[in-house]
């Protein structure tokens, strides 16, 4: 349910289209792109390669239209047992380590948690958190970013070019387009309820849409101190950016319900809930402290 101690030295290494090991940047280096896509993938030989197929020409066709603008996908296997691994490196040799990366967790350690490491070896000055089921119509990752240039402003920090800012995916947005059954809709009601009074977030409609924005200063500020490694992940996440009072935005996003989910909706909904109760109670008793430790590097994924 909670992180671990750090990653065994596997998980430090990513192998490029050669076959050649290298290891990996941390976030507190300066960054070197404009983007870090990072998806988290357990058991999605299936699902994965669409999008990715949506994804990468979409990022491809940025790059070729904006001159500052460059990019890397970081696919965070969570220890699949099928052929995640080998699907992401078939796009590795297609498009090159400087844009595929494949970071192998040894076992599963939960979506969080693979979320976290990906986020911690990004390069980019934006991080963006990605579903591996492609429910989320990519193309609205223009709609996170003009947003979130909306509500943040230049640093005067050259290792980061950004102040901290989120700008959050939304499927339940006034304008939002949504396909969901009913079920999950009521469901998911109820558990923004609890969110809010269990788990300390206010004022967002949607915890759970698996496409989120950060600028790398943000990042760097609620990644380092992240304590929960599955479902209920989200939720400390944003309830760390409220505590640091960094701005988040919902944006209504594209969203459709994508066959081959391998989540128990009831059983992820009471590990959710008592996750949440428990994140609240250490960071209110002070068990958990709010900080940022300094240069946090590979030892805090």
């Amino acid at each position: 349910m909670f992180s671990r101690l750090a990653s065994p030295d596997t998980e430090y290494v990513y192998s490029d289209e050669f076959g050649q090991r290298h290891t990996f940047p941390s976030l507190f280096d300066a960054p070197s792109l404009a983007l870090s896509v990072v998806v988290p993938a357990y058991n999605e030989q299936d699902r994965l390669p669409a999008m990715l197929e949506e994804a990468i020409p979409f990022l491809e066709e940025l790059s070729r239209t904006e001159s500052d603008f460059s990019y890397e996908v970081i696919v965070a296997d969570d220890g699949s047992r099928d052929r995640t691994s080998e699907v992401v490196m078939e796009y590795t040799r297609k498009f090159s380590a400087q844009r595929v990366r494949l970071l192998r967790l040894r076992e599963n350690a939960g979506k969080g948690a693979a979320v976290r490491r990906g986020v911690m070896i990004a390069r980019g000055n934006l991080i963006l958190f990605c579903d591996a089921d492609g429910a989320t119509r990519f193309s609205d990752f223009q709609k996170l970013r003009s947003n979130l240039f909306r509500i943040m402003t230049r640093s005067q920090d050259p290792d980061q070019a950004y102040s901290p800012a989120i700008v959050i995916g939304s499927r339940y947005h006034l304008n939002a387009s949504v396909q969901r059954d009913f079920v999950r809709r009521f469901v998911s009601l109820v558990f923004n309820l609890y969110v809010q009074v269990v788990g300390g977030v206010l004022g967002i409609q949607d915890t759970q849409c698996g496409f989120k924005l950060f600028t790398r200063s943000a990042a760097r500020i609620i990644f380092p101190v992240q304590h929960l490694d599955r479902w209920a992940f989200d939720v400390e996440l944003l309830y760390l950016a409220q505590q640091a009072m960094i701005p988040i935005l919902e944006v209504p996003v594209n969203w459709v319900e994508i066959p081959g989910s391998k989540l128990s909706l009831v059983k992820a909904i009471l590990n959710m809930s008592r996750d949440m109760a428990v994140m609240r109670w250490s960071y209110t008793t002070g068990s958990w402290a709010i900080h940022v430790p300094e240069h946090s590097h590979m030892t805090s994924i």
